[in-house]
């Protein structure tokens, strides 16, 4: 089974964050440029929350908050669930299950290594499950 640190390699390294000063219409405006659903909210090096649509809908616009009279750390999600690079993608999975997540920020200590999202776990168990297809028919046909 894959590692996330393995499947980080493969991704893009670029990680799109906000400063929990912004605004909430900045944050719902960079998602909207970027085709992304998650920010990371980074207050200088340290990670200290995730912003989603999920944040958008249930901390802000159900409650009634203007987004652009809001700040992002006002809505975000604090409770951070995180994987170490060696995790398997097998874990992560499970994690995101039990935690009811889509995105897992990848962290050494303090330092953060990435983002790993349901979509990408999804692509490595289907690429790994097509390779051993592959080689059992290889196997099958001598």
């Amino acid at each position: 089974m894959e590692k996330v640190r393995q499947l980080l390699k493969k991704k893009s390294h670029q990680i799109w964050t906000i400063h929990p000063d912004a605004t909430v219409y900045e944050a719902i405006e960079l998602m909207a440029t970027k085709e992304i659903g998650t920010l990371l909210v980074m207050d200088g090096a340290r990670l200290v929350g995730m912003f989603s649509e999920r944040d958008y809908l249930r901390n802000g616009i159900l409650k009634g908050r203007l987004s652009k009279d809001t700040e992002v750390r006002e809505i975000m999600t604090k409770r951070l669930i995180q994987v170490d690079p060696d995790a398997s993608v097998e874990e992560c999975m499970e994690l995101m299950t039990t935690e009811r997540v889509r995105h897992l920020p990848v962290m050494v200590g303090d330092n953060l290594m990435g983002i790993v999202s349901m979509g990408d776990l999804v692509k490595s168990v289907i690429s790994e499950q097509q390779f051993m297809i592959k080689q059992l028919e290889t196997y099958i046909s001598g």
